[in-house]
Order: structure tokens, then sequence, then C-alpha cells
């Protein structure tokens, strides 16, 4: 097994074979691109300014000197995988580069836990996904006919919508509970306040690296080339605005609002020792989005929850990326096959990962059944929906025989409404 002169625990979430991608303010106030191993950053400006990336692709291109990875996600796989096996190189057990360099670590090797993680990439456009059978399931019992829960279209193409990038927001940033309509119980009238159906949903995104032109598709089996890597995300939710909004054209204020993202981006090689199946479709879908070797990675899903009294993280639910119906490949494939055209930091969003058992659901409106059957923490507190104060924690990773890949935390709490 692949071995640094890093000391990393074995429950580290960045051990030498992840090398995700991220950026951090360093003391001067500057944006410089990272990666991380164990417990450290690993300064990508100063590998870049040491002219350490030295391979055909990288050579002179100064990628990692940018404040954003755009230009780096547009030069395509060849380049990532360059970059990563660079990486692995340089931090490997043998390699007396940087072991041997006492100043050189010094100005590359930086404590995680003293700086400020920062947006990594500069998002430009956000689709989110309804993946999730289990979720739509639950959805559709919920609102609708328990024995016709699924919509008509829902196992013939990946749903989704066009959401909101400006309001993409960085793991730890505290957000204002949202205003707007809802319409009471037993009431044809709107009224205006904040929402009292506040929500979660535990979500992975893929960013888009190099893309296609206006007009072309990419294929299903192609798709995973375009993706550059993996991020957690929670799409918050207010469910009485987005129950009174939302036909016919779908959400809108409920879902703009807010969506944290985790500030590493895993890239699919991390994640390839972890591939597996993919739940079956049935029926199978059209031709182009029928993939010739259909799978997906069996990452570990679980949410977390504090409050003002609660104040040691409980777990609240445990889900697994495997569940989804719909794979990366298929959703791009789909997003494209009229013409669209992705660009460099585009995100597009799973949707609700929810498994078959009541707590693997991905969202409190599933857990706490609309309401009805309220969820009791440790302190004795009962939630239905996301209070002020509280704090909702997700986390991910793939555990291989004597090291994990994960993507550390995407966290947020929630404070009350602005006057």
């Amino acid at each position: 097994m692949l071995k640094s002169f890093i000391e990393v625990d074995p429950d580290s979430h960045f051990p030498i074979q992840n090398l995700p991608y991220g950026a951090y303010e360093n003391e001067d106030g500057e944006i410089h691109l990272c990666s991380s191993i164990g417990d450290y950053i690993i300064d990508l400006f100063v590998l870049d300014e040491e002219g350490l990336f030295d391979g055909p692709e990288l050579n002179n291109q100064y990628v990692f000197q940018d404040s954003t990875l755009n230009y780096f996600m547009s030069l395509g796989k060849p380049a990532w995988t360059e970059a990563r096996n660079t990486l692995q190189s340089l931090l490997s057990a043998d390699n007396a580069v940087l072991r041997d360099d006492a100043l050189l670590r010094e100005r590359i090797f930086k404590k995680r836990a003293d700086l400020e993680l920062v947006m990594p990439v500069q998002i430009g456009d956000y689709t989110d996904f309804y993946s999730s059978e289990q979720h739509a399931r639950n959805v559709g019992s919920m609102f609708r006919d328990p024995e016709n829960a699924l919509l008509p279209n829902w196992k013939h193409l990946p749903v989704g919508y066009h959401g909101r990038s400006s309001s993409i927001v960085l793991s730890g940033t505290e957000l204002h509970r949202p205003k707007g309509q809802t319409i009471p119980d037993n009431s044809d009238q709107p009224e205006y306040g904040a929402t009292k159906k506040l929500d979660f949903e535990l979500e992975v995104g893929f960013l888009t690296g190099s893309g296609n032109t206006l007009g072309n598709s990419i294929s299903v089996d192609e798709a995973e080339n375009y993706i550059f890597g993996l991020v957690l995300l929670n799409d918050w939710s207010a469910r009485d605005l987005q129950k009174w909004e939302y036909q016919p054209l779908g959400p809108f204020l409920a879902k703009s609002w807010a969506t944290s993202i985790s500030p590493w981006i895993v890239t699919i090689e991390a994640l390839e020792p972890f591939r597996t199946k993919c739940p079956e479709q049935n029926p199978k879908p059209l031709d182009y989005l029928h993939q010739k070797n259909r799978s997906t990675f069996d990452i570990q899903l679980d949410v977390f929850l504090t409050t003002e009294k609660q104040h040691s993280p409980h777990k609240i639910c445990s889900s697994n990326f495997r569940h989804l119906y719909w794979t990366m490949a298929q959703q791009l494939a789909h997003q494209t096959v009229a013409g669209c055209n992705v660009q460099p930091g585009d995100l597009y969003a799973s949707g609700t990962i929810s498994g078959p058992e009541k707590d693997s659901y991905g969202s409190m409106l599933e857990l706490a059944w609309k309401g009805t059957q309220p969820l009791t923490l440790p302190s004795g507190e009962k939630r239905s929906f996301i209070e002020d104060g509280d704090e909702v924690i997700m986390t991910g990773y793939a555990q291989a025989n004597g090291f994990r890949v994960g993507f550390g935390e995407v966290t947020g709490k929630i404070l009350p409404a602005k006057k």
C-alpha cells in the first residue's frame, strides 16, 4: 500500500490515497490553492512556484498560481491525472525531494486547524437533481398517492431543476432563516413570514472540468471524463415555502436562499477503489442514458445535529451514495443531450440521498415523516424540522483496508430570520 513520509491516522479522511483539492487564505490575505494530507494542507502555489509540476501537461502552465481551480479544471483528465501522480510521488515515503528538505517542507505544509479554508472554485451554473428512488417514493407517498408515489417520468429521466449559484456557500457559513410566502392549513390565502419548516437535504455534488460546446452533447459512456471531483452538499430547503410556490414550475425561494458545500473536492481517481454496483434500472433507459458499464461509489454518508441544549453532535441519519438510482454520468448526459454547454466549475447535486431504512432517510421531512413522528434527541428535545440555533453536520467517506478517502465535513448553523 502507498505510504507517505507524513504520518496519517488510519481514521483520517486525508491519506496519500485521497489528496483532495481546496483553497485557503494565508497570513497575508492571499488565496492559495491547496491539497490535504493527514492534519496538514499542502500549499500547491509553493509547489508550482518551485517548478515541481514539471510533466508534459502542466509544465510552465502555472495552474496553481490562480486563486481558483477553474483553469486547472479546464485542462481535462490528462492534466488532472498528472497533477495527482506528481503529488503522490512527492509525498511518498521513498521520495527525498520534500522529505529531506526541511526549509521547503516548512513553506509547503501548514496545520489545517490553523487556517481558514475558502471557496476553491468559481461556480458558474448549478443543477439540482432528484435521483434517489427511495426519497422520491417517500415524498410521493407523503404528498400524493402511496400506490403511485413516482410520477410517470421519474424512471425514464434524471429529474432536475436549475438552482441558484450565487447563494452556494462554504461549510461553516452561518445562515439566517429564510422568509417568504406560505399557505396555512385549511386556508386559501397566503401569508408572509419566516419559514416554520426548515430542512436539510443530504446530497453529494460533482463539479465539471472541461466542458462541451453549445449544441453538442456528452455521451453517457464518456461523461465521467468531464467530472473533476465530488463534494458533500446540503441543499437547505424551506418546505412550507416550497409547498406553496413549486407548482407549476418547481422550487424557487425555498431552495435559492442557501446551499452549503464541503471545502474539499475529492477526485474521481481517488474514489476508483470504491466502485460498486448501482440499483437495477427497470425499465431500461433510452439509448442515450444506457451505460455499458454502469457503476457508482460506496461512500458512507452521516448527518449529525447539535442544538443549544444538545452540545455533542447526535447522529440522526446514515445513508450511502450507492443508493442513487441515476448515476452522475446519466445526470450529465441528460443535462447536455439538448445541447446545453457545461463549463469548468459548474455544480450538479444528486438530490436527497435516502436509503431503504428509516434511519437512512436523508432529510428531516422523511425522518420525522412530515412532522408526524418527531425525532427525540438525547437532550430530551424533539425535532420535526430544523430550529434556530441548530447546527447540521454532514460527513462522508469511503472505507478501504487500512485507509479511508473522505470529504471532511459540511456544516451550517441556522440563525433567526432577519427583521
